[in-house]
């Protein structure tokens, strides 16, 4: 599971490079969006694969949690991820306009910080309610231990997260306003 896993996350990547490579490199703005249509695919697989490994008798470990926190994080931040590239891209190879900036302080810069947690939250949700239909499912609690102990490990990321949005609650930055 880990070894697919990981092929998922190279595949992302890859998929990413060859649809920008397609738009900016080739100039095939429709080949590049068919490739690029093609980077959720990538998570289907590995949501299929997850549910054939349990279905067939598999122990739960830790790589099943991983596998929901990745299909979690793919929809929560996957389209985020692709415009931000995307823009990196343009702005670097096709003189496209700067790439967004988060607010530099201020209330914006609150917002944005505690907008950004609330999609970690999300995403922790997503992956808890994947791994608990895996454990009703599977209806044997015995080989379904480590998924509830995946979830218990994992709040750890959104409290951790909250670090920032309550730092620039209590101790917001001024914001940089720029004269030219």
């Amino acid at each position: 599971m880990l070894a697919l896993i990981i092929a998922c996350e190279i595949g992302f990547w890859v998929f990413l490079g060859l649809g920008l490579i397609a738009r900016y490199g080739l100039r095939l703005p429709r080949v590049s969006a068919i490739v690029l249509l093609c980077v959720p695919l990538i998570d289907v697989v590995l949501l299929v694969a997850g549910v054939i490994d349990m279905r067939s008798g598999a122990m739960a470990t830790w790589q099943h949690g991983l596998a929901a926190t990745y299909l979690a994080y793919s929809v929560v931040f996957g389209h985020r991820t692709i415009q931000w590239v995307d823009a990196h891209v343009a702005h670097r190879f096709a003189g496209g306009p700067p790439p967004w900036k988060p607010p530099s302080g201020g209330s914006a810069r609150i917002r944005y910080e505690w907008g950004f947690w609330l999609r970690i939250v999300l995403a922790y949700g997503i992956a808890c309610g994947l791994l608990f239909a895996a454990i009703v499912m599977v209806g044997d609690e015995s080989r379904t231990e480590a998924l509830s102990a995946f979830m218990l490990g994992a709040l750890k990321v959104p409290l951790i997260a909250a670090i920032w949005p309550i730092s620039y609650t209590l101790w917001p930055k001024k914001d940089q306003v720029t004269t030219g």
